[in-house]
C-alpha cells in the first residue's frame, strides 16, 4: 500500500510545491524539503499519511499554526490536500524550511556549552510565553521538537525554533484525543500528562525542563517504557548533577517541580532564562565559543558516545580486547570502558548477541560514574543503591555490576572498567583483582601512547617538512 511517505521525488503538490528528499518521518506524517516554484524558495512540507482516524488532529495542528506567528515558531505558509493515484486525499501544510538540525541530533553529536543550552532555553521560553498568551499548550516538548537554526551568517549565538503542534490543545478547540487519554512522548511527560490528569502551561514548562537538563547530560532522565517511564517521574524528581552552577540547580528543580503551581510560567521563565544568558555570556567572556554547528565527522555508530582526545590515543583494537577478556572473565553479556570528563561520559561497550540491541537503544554511560574503589552489586533489585535504577527496572533489567576505577599514576580517577549481567552474581577478590588489572592495563597503554604522541610532536616541532611533505616507508 502506497501512502504520503511513498511519494516520488519531483511531485508537484498544488501545482506549486515540487517535492525533494524526505527530511523527517513519523507514525502521521512526512516532511519533505520541496521548492516553492512560484517565489522560487526552498520550504519545508508536511505531507499527512493517508489515515482517517487522524483527521481531528491534522485540522488541529492547522488551526493552531495558522494563528500563531512568532520568531521562535515555525512558521506556516500555505495548506492544501493532494488526492493520489488511488483517489485518496492528503492533507499538507507548507511551512519555512528551517537550515540546521533539530536538537535531538545535535545533544547526540557533542556537548552544548552551558551558555548555547542558555540561548536555547530563552527561545524556547519566550515561544513558550507566546503561545501560552495565546492559550495553546504544546504537550509535546522534545529536542527534537525543537529546530536549530544555522543564518550562515558565523555567529555563536544559539538561535530555536519549536514546531510540531500536532498534539496541542487550545481552548476554542476540541479534545483530540479521548478524555483521559495521554498525548506526548514517554520520557518528556510532566507528572499531570503521566498521571492523566488535566495539563496547562505548567506542563510545557516541565518538559522544557527535562529537555535543558539532558542538554547538559546527554542521557534521558525518564527512560524506559511509558509505564515506566511515567512510574518514575511520579516517584522521583529528576537527578540535577550536582557539578552544574547554583543558578542552574535552582532554575531545574524549579521547572521540573511535581507540584506544577511550583514551576515558574510565562515571563517568569523568560527572564530567568534572560538572566541566565546574561550570567553564562560574562563568566565565558574571554573564552573561545564553540560553534553550535560542529563539522560533521566520520558517521557516528549508534550506542557509541563520541571520544575525547584521551581515549583517541588507544586503539579500538585494544578496548576491544579488554572488554571482551572483562566480559568473559564473569561470564557477563555486558562490559564497558568509560572515561569521564568534565561534562560527559565516553565509553566503549561490548555487548554479546542477545542483549545487543537492548543495550544499544539505553545510555549505558549512566552506570558508569567513577569510584575510587571497585563498586559491587550483587543483585540491584534489593540494593537501595540501584533498585530504582533506569537501567534495573527499565528493559535491560540489570541485576549484577561490578566495577573498578581507571587510575593514573598519581591517583587521579579517570573513569571505570565494568562489567553488567541480568541475573544476580558474586565478584570474589580474585576476580575484583584480574579486573583491576585488566583497568591497569588500559591506563598504562594509554599513558604511554600519550608520551609517544607527545614526542612525535615534539620532533616533528623541530624537523623540517620536505616540500614535497612526510616520506612513509624506508
Amino acid at each position: 500500500m502506497t501512502g504520503a511517505r511513498d511519494l516520488p521525488v519531483d511531485k508537484v503538490l498544488g501545482g506549486r510545491y515540487r517535492l525533494d528528499e524526505a527530511i523527517g518521518q513519523g507514525g502521521m506524517a512526512t516532511v519533505f524539503r520541496a521548492r516553492d516554484e512560484v517565489l522560487g524558495r526552498d520550504v519545508a512540507v508536511k505531507l499527512f499519511h493517508n489515515c482517517a482516524i487522524e483527521a481531528g488532529r491534522q485540522e488541529g495542528e492547522l488551526a493552531v499554526l495558522a494563528g500563531l506567528d512568532h520568531h521562535a515558531l515555525v512558521q506556516l505558509h500555505d495548506a492544501g490536500l493532494d488526492t493520489d493515484d488511488y483517489g485518496r486525499s492528503h492533507r499538507y501544510i507548507v511551512m519555512a524550511l528551517v537550515n540546521g538540525s533539530d536538537l535531538h541530533q545535535r545533544i547526540r553529536s557533542a556537548p552544548l556549552s552551558a551558555r548555547h543550552i542558555a540561548e536555547l532555553g530563552y527561545d524556547m521560553a519566550e515561544a513558550l510565553d507566546y503561545i501560552h498568551a495565546h492559550n495553546v499548550v504544546h504537550r509535546d516538548i522534545k529536542p527534537s521538537n525543537i529546530l536549530l537554526v544555522d543564518y550562515g551568517d558565523g555567529s555563536t549565538r544559539a538561535r530555536a525554533k519549536l514546531t510540531d503542534f500536532g498534539v496541542a490543545l487550545a481552548d476554542d478547540m476540541e479534545r483530540m484525543t479521548k478524555e483521559g487519554a495521554t498525548t506526548g512522548t514517554a520520557g518528556y511527560l510532566s507528572p499531570e500528562q503521566a498521571s492523566g490528569r488535566p495539563v496547562g502551561p505548567a506542563t510545557d514548562v516541565y518538559s522544557l525542563g527535562l529537555v535543558l537538563l539532558e542538554c547538559f547530560t546527554q542521557h534521558l532522565e525518564f527512560a524506559g517504557s511509558v509505564v515506566e517511564s511515567a512510574m518514575a517521574r511520579l516517584s522521583r524528581d529528576p537527578r540535577i548533577p550536582e557539578g552544574l552552577p547554583e543558578h542552574w540547580q535552582q532554575l531545574l528543580t524549579a521547572m521540573t517541580a511535581r507540584d506544577p503551581d511550583a514551576r515558574p510560567i510565562r515571563h517568569e521563565l523568560v527572564a530567568l532564562l534572560k538572566m541566565l544568558v546574561i550570567a553564562e555570556s560574562g563568566r565565558h567572556r574571554d573564552e573561545e565559543l564553540e560553534p553550535l554547528f560542529p563539522e560533521a565527522g566520520e558517521p557516528r555508530v549508534p550506542g557509541e558516545i563520541t571520544r575525547p582526545d584521551v581515549l583517541d590515543t588507544l586503539p579500538d583494537e585494544a578496548l576491544d580486547r579488554v572488554t571482551g577478556m572483562a566480559a568473559r572473565l564473569f561470564s557477563a553479556p555486558i562490559s564497558l570502558v568509560s572515561i569521564a570528563d568534565h561534562d560527559r561520559v565516553w565509553f566503549k561497550a561490548h555487548y554479546e548477541p542477545d542483549v545487543e540491541r537492548v543495550a544499544r537503544e539505553l545510555d549505558l554511560t549512566m552506570s558508569s560514574v567513577p569510584s575510587a574503589e571497585p563498586v559491587v552489586v550483587e543483585d540491584a533489585r534489593s540494593d537501595p543503591r540501584t533498585r530504582d535504577h533506569v537501567l534495573v527496572t527499565g528493559p535491560l533489567g540489570m541485576r549484577f555490576y561490578v566495577g573498578v576505577p581507571l587510575k593514573r599514576g598519581d591517583g587521579t580517577v579517570i573513569g571505570t572498567l565494568c562489567v553488567m549481567h541480568f541475573l544476580p552474581g558474586t565478584a570474589s577478590d580474585a576476580e575484583i583483582a584480574n579486573l583491576q588489572d585488566l583497568a591497569a592495563l588500559v591506563v598504562s597503554q594509554l599513558e604511554l601512547r600519550q608520551v609517544g604522541l607527545r614526542t612525535t610532536t615534539e620532533i616533528a616541532t623541530v624537523l623540517p617538512v620536505p616540500a614535497g611533505g612526510l616520506a612513509t616507508g624506508v
